[in-house]
């Protein structure tokens, strides 16, 4: 991805401001500073990028508006190129990609309210700029895989790239494990689904009775994070959602608290706080069963026999891990933990849970640990038997164990020499015209007009 790419992108996409205030600019009236075939930048779409890069970053070097411009007229590049060559995008594959960027935002700003009080602008104009500039950004995506094809560096490119790089550019790799781990669930008895439930019908009444959702969350709830957030989850989408939990919470009125509620998460009751559009907002009480000593017990015997029967040669760890694993995320491909937060099959020792960290940074590669207490990805209490399967010691990259990541960074290079080339000779064929304020930020072979 070129320089700063992905900072416009996010910043780009929440721009659309007309007159630029600032403390360096009491009131600028908007221009337009470069002309790109059909397309135009305005001064506006300058400043704003600025002022929010500057808001993350207060030290910025001089060439920082010269690089947003000079990013704006790619941009306006492609666009003119994909008119040529008429390319188009559907306005449901907008839709989809305008909500699920959306919906990536308020999570990071916590709240609708805060990320329109931040950018002072309504949902809707959010929204509006948001569809836009997501669907100009998928009709570049698709111009630029035109203009690159499909290109794959050979290994003897990868090879020349890798040793043309200085040895403080060579990315430094930390540690990562690959671990696969069988999960047994302490059995859970009847009387104790029995009590949560007469506990969440009495706090349910006294709900409906008036006293606030909120403050029983905070006393009573098992979701850890109920202290902070009064039991909100905050604004998701329905896919985002457990299904039972989804299921329930969507035939809320506002206000309404639900009856008892099953999910992979433990027991609830849900209040509707607020919908918008196809997000909604949740607060709930969560109670989970109490496991007892005994029922500890059964799944700590049950892996111990397993862990006996592996050692012994009777089963393979993959095999015990299909058929006896109770964790279904895992148990089809053998027990192999998926990162999720990239999809990979290894995690560096700080992404681990803490007591899985503490268990398997003490390992050796192909061990298998006893069995111990943990709890799922839900938070549900379980008991973990894991294998380490291969351990990367903290090293710079190398051709020998991280080939595919090094291709990866060859091929990013040799598109972007074929971009830049691209940009070079389309600049000469092209209309263009900058504003004379800008003329700096102008290569010494770019040959554009003076507005």
């Amino acid at each position: 991805m070129k320089k700063l790419e992905y900072l416009f992108i996010i910043l780009i996409i929440l721009g659309g401001v007309r007159n630029v205030t600032s403390q360096e600019n009491a009131y600028i009236l908007d221009r337009v500073v470069a002309v790109v075939g059909d397309f135009h930048v305005l001064q506006s779409d300058i400043e704003e990028q600025y002022l929010q890069i500057k808001m993350n970053q207060p030290y910025l070097p001089k060439e920082v508006r010269c690089e947003i411009l000079n990013y704006f007229i790619e941009q306006k590049l492609l666009m003119t190129q994909a008119k040529i060559d008429s390319i188009e995008v559907s306005e449901g594959q907008v839709e989809m990609s305008m909500e699920s960027r959306l919906n990536m935002f308020i999570s990071q700003f916590g709240s609708e309210e805060e990320m329109e009080e931040y950018f002072n602008k309504s949902i809707f104009d959010i929204r509006d700029d948001l569809r836009k500039t997501m669907k100009e950004m998928m009709i570049t995506q698709q111009v630029e895989q035109s203009i690159v094809g499909e290109i794959n560096p050979t290994p003897s490119e990868v090879k020349e790239f890798y040793r043309s790089l200085p040895k403080d550019s060579i990315p430094y790799i930390d540690s990562e494990v690959k671990i696969a781990r069988i999960i047994a669930y302490p059995p859970v008895n009847e009387d104790a689904i029995f009590d949560v439930k007469e506990r969440l019908l009495k706090l349910r009444e006294r709900i409906i009775n008036g006293e606030s959702m909120s403050t029983l969350a905070i006393l009573y709830s098992d979701d850890p994070s109920a202290a902070s957030n009064f039991g909100e989850i905050g604004f998701l989408n329905k896919r985002d959602l457990d299904p039972a939990y989804a299921e329930t919470a969507w035939a809320l009125k506002d206000g309404q608290v639900s009856k008892i509620v099953e999910s992979s998460f433990g027991y609830h009751i849900i209040q509707s706080v607020e919908r918008r559009g196809e997000r909604l907002n949740t607060r709930h009480i969560l109670l989970q069963p109490k496991v007892d000593a005994s029922a500890k017990g059964k799944a700590l015997s049950k892996l111990d026999s397993l862990r006996t029967a592996i050692i012994s040669d009777s089963i393979t760890f993959h095999r015990a891990a299909i058929f006896y694993s109770e964790d279904e995320k895992t148990r089809a491909n053998g027990g192999i933990v998926v990162n999720p937060s990239n999809q990979a099959a290894t995690f560096r020792l700080d992404e681990l849970q803490t007591k899985d960290y503490y268990t398997i940074r003490e390992m050796e590669v192909g061990d298998i640990s006893k069995p111990y207490e943990s709890t799922d990805e839900n938070g549900k209490l379980c008991y973990k038997m894991v294998k380490l399967i291969s351990r990367t010691e903290p090293h710079r990259a190398n051709l020998e164990q991280d080939y595919l990541l090094l291709q990866n960074m060859a091929l990013t290079k040799k598109q972007n020499e074929i971009m830049s080339e691209w940009y070079r000779d389309k600049k000469k064929k092209t209309y263009i015209r900058v504003d004379e304020s800008f003329q700096n930020c102008l290569n010494s072979n770019d040959e554009l007009s003076t507005l």
